[in-house]
């Protein structure tokens, strides 16, 4: 049987040569794997709190590990309702979480790591959540650093995306890389496992289990294909040129400095430099000039333009017909507008 970091790195390298999975499902019977998500998970504070069972990590063994394999092995598998329960929310709102019992939490966390290694290598440089390595700031260190001479910035929360996700979307992007319809039963019987509140059971039509171990990885995927919308649409279409002109009135505002020092008015130098400063050093109006840039974290997506107006209200509208037609999620209204980052 092979070693964790054996499969896992096979699988990343796959994934950054862009070659599809064919027989993915049989690795879901190598125990070095659920000896390795066991060591993830043992330690996290919820590993004691139960879901529609009793179960907990308490009493975890090897003859376990076995029993899922094979019930796996004999595609038997069948997920448990996840026991929802309501967190709240700094708006004052109350966010679902699901509570999965610990076998199911254990073979969704090999799912992950399956997942994690052959998607995270083929994912967006802009994507920054849910993933190794990065965080929101290493998603605001962007911003910093490159989104220079920003004039607009469209932001775009996606309305309870996570509760929202299309099963049948997700199961296409899922299978237009992975070629293994018995793994991809097994996740799509995850995603419909439904729940239980106040023991009542309730569907899951849409979304990812709140509170599942492998719902991160599983919204990257999905939201991987606006990603790609993103940098093979919009981006070539709004971006032109290479750099801006120079303003005018800097030139200006410089030579009347070179004249007053020539001069010797120390006063006049001072005044102008003031002066100076409050102006851009390239034209914000070239016409020759656009830039558009694009970063996410999880739901959130940030875009900065660098041009009219009308062109940036284009962009939002264009944004938010992908969102409902392609992945059939909706931009909310309140969170989505475009915003003036300075105005002359």
């Amino acid at each position: 049987m092979q070693s964790t970091e054996t499969v896992l790195s096979v699988l990343r390298e796959r994934g950054r040569r862009g070659l599809p999975l064919e027989r993915l499902y049989r690795q879901l019977f190598n125990p070095q794997l659920y000896l390795v998500a066991y060591r993830k998970l043992y330690s996290n504070a919820g590993a004691m709190t139960p879901g529609v069972t009793g179960e907990t990590v308490d009493g975890m063994s090897l003859a376990k590990i076995g029993q899922i394999i094979d019930t796996v092995r004999l595609e038997r598998w069948k997920w448990s309702p996840v026991r929802r329960i309501f967190i709240p929310k700094k708006n004052g709102k109350r966010r679902p979480l699901g509570l999965p019992t610990w076998s199911d939490k254990l073979l969704a966390e090999v799912v992950r790591m399956l997942l994690n290694a052959y998607y995270d290598v083929q994912f967006s440089e802009h994507s920054h959540g849910f993933r190794p390595g990065r965080g929101c700031h290493t998603a605001l260190q962007e911003i910093v650093d490159v989104w220079n001479g920003t004039r607009w910035f469209i932001e775009g929360d996606i309305a309870r995306c996570f509760e929202s996700l299309d099963h049948r979307v997700m199961l296409e992007a899922l299978g237009e890389k992975i070629h293994d319809n018995r793994f991809l039963r097994l996740v799509g019987s995850m995603l419909s496992a439904g729940y239980l509140e106040d023991w009542k059971w309730g569907a899951t039509l849409s979304g990812s289990p709140q509170g599942g171990v492998a719902s991160p990885v599983l919204s990257n995927i999905y939201l991987d294909r606006l990603d790609k919308y993103v940098e093979t649409q919009l981006l070539p279409m709004f971006n032109r040129g290479k750099r801006r002109v120079e303003n005018p009135a800097y030139e200006r505002a410089s030579a009347a400095i070179r004249r007053a020092r020539r001069q010797g008015d120390r006063a006049a130098v001072r005044t102008l430099r003031l002066h100076r400063r409050a102006l851009p050093s390239k034209d914000p109006y070239d016409p020759d000039y656009r830039r558009l840039r694009y970063v996410r974290y999880a739901d959130d997506v940030l875009l900065g333009f660098s041009g009219p107006k009308a062109e940036a209200t284009q962009i939002k509208h264009l944004l938010g017909r992908f969102l409902r037609e392609e992945l059939k999620l909706i931009c909310d209204e309140v969170t989505s507008y475009i915003a003036a980052l300075w105005q002359q």
